[in-house]
């Protein structure tokens, strides 16, 4: 089955939702989870965990995604959860390929990047210069092209 989550992100993106939120809800045909609960469980993971500039939200979005489609469940199994952080790990380093890194204060680099817990405005100048749109459609393909060659077996 060929998967296509990549616009529906980007516009999810500049309609206002967080990169986290973006690639997140974009899955939610897939994962069967509520839109709406689908935002508020990714809403703390913008700018890198609630604009602490960690781990980029597209690349928590992407695991917490594959974390319900091949995770570990109530089975303790150490071979499944091998596997699992085998899966993560390679998902990281698809995004590393592309952007040289998953945290997002390095993502930013060049630009006058806080921590504070005021988001910025979107407006038609922080668009402009704010490449996360970018970092959610590489999030997307890759996690599309992941499921596609990798089904879940759910």
């Amino acid at each position: 089955m060929k998967y296509d989550h990549i616009e529906k992100a980007a516009a999810l993106f500049m309609q206002g939702y967080n990169c986290a939120q973006s690639v997140f809800v974009a899955f939610s045909d897939v994962t069967g989870m509520d839109e709406e609960l689908a935002k508020r469980l990714s809403s703390s993971f913008g700018g890198g965990m609630g604009r602490l500039r960690e781990v980029c939200g597209t690349c928590t979005a992407m695991f917490m995604i594959v974390g319900i489609l091949y995770g570990e469940g109530t089975e303790l199994d150490h071979n499944v959860k091998t596997k699992h952080y085998e899966r993560i790990q390679y998902l990281a380093e698809e995004f590393r390929k592309k952007h040289e890194t998953i945290v997002c204060r390095e993502l930013l680099k060049g630009l006058a990047v806080t921590s504070t817990p005021t988001p910025e405005k979107r407006t038609e100048e922080y668009y402009k210069v704010r490449p996360c749109v970018k970092f959610v459609r590489t999030a997307a393909e890759i996690l599309d092209r992941y499921i596609e060659e990798d089904p879940p077996e759910r």
